[in-house]
């Protein structure tokens, strides 16, 4: 595929580990940060787009993915480890001041995070799928969802170390991406069913996502694995405690946050109306809500949509602002 050849792969030293990124383009700094079980190659459509109108694309497979380093410890994947590794790219490219980010589920995460801790190294944020949650004062993360789903859900299931591991390896890598990218509905196994048992393996492909497409994620897998991924999840705890000190706090700067209407993330529990609704807005008090067609990885199914809407942003929001 041309895309993959045109686009310049580096590794950058940043916060003690090597993060590999995918770069194009020259112009104002677009970090492009991409979320669970992906890599810098699900923005495969944001990079052409973007360069080819006049930005600098900087998309790194985050730490534990790819061909970035990957530590063992779970506790080195807090949210402060992330967004770490976030501000020394944004130092590597010289950004001593600003640059765009745009982030999809966990990348969306550190999206929100990198903006929360540093609104001075951010000119605007465009999230995709998982918006900004206030932290509860009493109830830790993976308790709380615990409460809200019960025991079969992902971020549940991916707390044990080598359980999601052990469960994984039942599949080829390619079955396993499949499995995730091609995700429509309910995400919560029935008791006592491993979720990556739980969800459907699709008999086709949509028009969408080819086979080289999931071969390129699938081969990356094959490479890591996805302890790293998995170790996000195992760390939620830990960052819910180190973030005590930003109780209440809100995210300052100009926000797009897109999500499909397919979601399941956002079709279930009331998620809708908190992403439509007042709560959202008044952590976030400069956003724009965009609601477009597709599921979870919006990025890939409906991609013109998103990249059009994310240089729209970015247009808005110039860098001498």
């Amino acid at each position: 595929m041309d895309y993959i050849i045109e686009v310049n792969h580096q590794r950058i030293k940043t916060n003690g580990i090597w993060l590999h990124v995918a770069e194009k383009g020259t112009g104002p700094l677009v970090l492009l940060l991409h979320g669970f079980p992906e890599l810098w190659y699900a923005w495969r459509h944001q990079i052409n787009h973007l360069a080819e109108n006049g930005y600098h694309v900087v998309a790194p497979d985050l730490r534990g993915y790819g061909d970035s380093d990957s530590p063992l410890n779970p506790n080195s994947y807090t949210i402060f480890h992330i967004v770490g590794d976030l501000v020394g790219l944004l130092d590597h490219f010289g950004q001593q001041k600003k640059a765009y980010v745009v982030g999809h589920d966990w990348g969306a995460v550190a999206g929100w995070h990198l903006s929360l801790f540093r609104p001075d190294r951010v000119i605007g944020l465009v999230n995709l799928s998982v918006p900004y949650f206030p932290r509860s004062p009493t109830t830790k993360t993976t308790e709380a969802i615990r409460e809200l789903y019960g025991d079969g859900t992902h971020v549940i299931q991916f707390q044990e170390p080598g359980r999601a591991e052990r469960a994984f390896a039942r599949y080829d890598y390619t079955t396993v991406m499949k499995k995730f990218l091609l995700i429509t509905d309910n995400m919560i196994a029935p008791p006592d069913m491993e979720f990556i048992d739980f969800l459907d393996t699709k008999s086709a492909l949509p028009a969408w996502l080819t086979e080289e497409d999931i071969r390129v994620f699938a081969e990356k897998f094959e490479e890591s694995g996805f302890t790293g991924p998995f170790n996000y999840y195992r760390a939620m705890d830990l960052s819910w405690e180190l973030l005590a000190p930003w109780q209440g706090s809100k995210i300052t700067v100009p926000v797009k946050f897109m999500i499909g209407d397919k979601d399941f993330g956002f079709k279930s529990d009331g998620r809708s109306e908190y992403v439509l609704g007042d709560d959202f807005r008044s952590l976030v008090p400069n956003l724009e809500v965009v609601v477009i067609g597709g599921h979870h990885f919006i990025e890939q199914e409906n991609p013109q949509e998103v990249s059009s809407q994310i240089l729209s942003f970015l247009r808005e929001h110039p860098v001498d602002q």
